[in-house]
């Protein structure tokens, strides 16, 4: 295996995380139908069964960053995998509710760790020159994860006299794949070295990353090995990261795109369009968001984050600024479902693929766990507070305020690129920490 193979083998093992966290998210809309039927559950109990994995996915994403720190970026992602097999046997096989909410909610601290590890152990195993393609791998991965999972409900939709069951079911067979991949992988050398002081073990893993710059990043990681390497994150000294890191997550939610991926039948619906029409357009939503994430992956190590970003804010505040104005003006027809396709691929474009790239490049690597524990955070304390909001905003103050609003957001998140955000790609980690302390 080459040098390169070896590398990508490394990064699509822990980007697999992604997908069953894609998977894991999506699945639940093919089968809370039949879960409340079943279970005759009132509006509390319903709400309760799909929201269950998102409050998981806080607390996971919370907490993440402990093992991460104590036992090594790849023993975690082994837990995850573990949690991600457990819940999918475990919800499937399910005898009553109050056992499938709880298997329901491991998967929920799976996906919030895995936003954690995953993009962690990617970013400090990469080479500075394909490191934001290798990180997006992870986003992708995501986004195919919660396509595969629509495409698996349409598929087992009739399976048997509980389809719900293998619907669920069905994600063990990825998660046991993951698992396996990751007892093939090595630990990331920045741990090794640096928590653990095995330098010996941390300089065969960085001669497979890159012989060419493998004893220039030793030296770089030994002159780190005094600091300590479980220092307070919320300290003055790393106020820049920290910044940059909760705003890039805020703006990424307050963008409405969670809003738009779990509302967009009902958006469709409030705009006119039937039904059907209405789930048709969704999955194809889905399908634009994989396009341009894949899109991106290509162009991100070659005009940077920053390019991205600024392509990406300003087509957001186009399309969202026009699908305001459509609801303002009643003036629908296919406008806001196009308009809400082309909000996809800039989102998928930009947003998307840059947040769990930027966010575990910034930080230096004494705290780079417990800094992606943060951005992820905060990303899914948000995407849970917007996600239960929208509904709301847009019975109250109607969709064009509610959209007027995001357009808003995306202006000053734009001002953020132009005014705050650093530039990181083809940079090693520790020049990087440089170039952001300078900022």
């Amino acid at each position: 295996m080459s040098q390169k193979q070896r590398i990508f083998f490394w990064s699509i093992t822990a980007a697999l995380g992604g997908f069953l966290f894609g998977f894991d998210t999506a699945v639940i809309s093919g089968v809370e139908q039949s879960l409340q039927s079943l279970w005759g559950l009132n509006v509390w109990e319903h709400g309760l069964t799909v929201s269950i994995a998102l409050v998981g996915t806080v607390l996971g994403s919370m907490l993440g960053g402990i093992p991460t720190q104590r036992f090594g970026r790849k023993k975690t992602l082994l837990g995850i995998a573990i949690l991600y097999l457990l819940a999918s046997v475990g919800t499937a096989l399910a005898p009553n509710w109050t056992i499938f909410l709880i298997f329901r909610f491991l998967g929920g601290l799976g996906v919030g760790a895995s936003s954690v590890a995953a993009p962690m152990y990617i970013t400090e195993i990469s080479p500075a020159k394909s490191r934001g393609r290798l990180v997006a791998l992870f986003q992708f991965n995501v986004v195919l994860g919660i396509l595969i999972a629509y495409l698996s409900n349409y598929l087992l939709g009739d399976m048997g006299s509980e389809p719900w069951r293998w619907m669920l079911g069905v994600q063990a067979f990825p998660s046991l794949i993951f698992l396996i991949a990751v007892l093939n992988i090595p630990e990331s050398p920045r741990w090794l070295l640096l928590v653990e002081g095995r330098v010996a073990e941390a300089r065969d893993v960085l001669y497979m990353i890159d012989p060419a710059t493998a004893e220039e990043t030793l030296q770089a990681l030994q002159q780190h090995a005094d600091q300590p390497q479980n220092a307070r994150l919320f300290t003055a000294k790393y106020r820049t990261p920290i910044t940059l890191a909760v705003l890039f997550a805020v703006f990424n939610q307050v963008s409405g795109i969670n809003a738009i991926i779990y509302y967009a039948p009902r958006i469709f619906e409030m705009t006119g369009l039937g039904k059907s029409s209405a789930l048709l357009s969704s999955a194809g939503i889905g399908l634009v968001n994989l396009i341009f994430t894949l899109i991106s992956l290509n162009l991100i190590d070659r005009y940077g984050r920053r390019t991205l970003m600024k392509i990406g804010s300003v087509g957001l505040i186009i399309t969202l600024g026009l699908v305001a104005r459509a609801f303002y003006t009643q003036d629908f027809g296919m406008t806001v479902p196009l308009l809400l396709f082309v909000y996809i691929a800039f989102f998928g474009f930009s947003q998307g693929a840059v947040i769990w790239v930027f966010i575990s490049e910034i930080f230096p690597n004494e705290v780079r766990a417990s800094g992606q524990a943060l951005g992820s955070f905060t990303h899914w304390l948000m995407a849970a507070i917007i996600t239960f909001t929208f509904p709301y905003l847009a019975e109250q103050i109607g969709g064009g305020t509610t959209f007027l609003f995001f357009a808003f957001m995306m202006v000053l998140q734009l001002v953020f690129v132009l005014r705050l955000m650093p530039e990181t790609k083809g940079t090693s980690l520790e020049q990087i920490e440089r170039t952001v302390f300078a900022h």
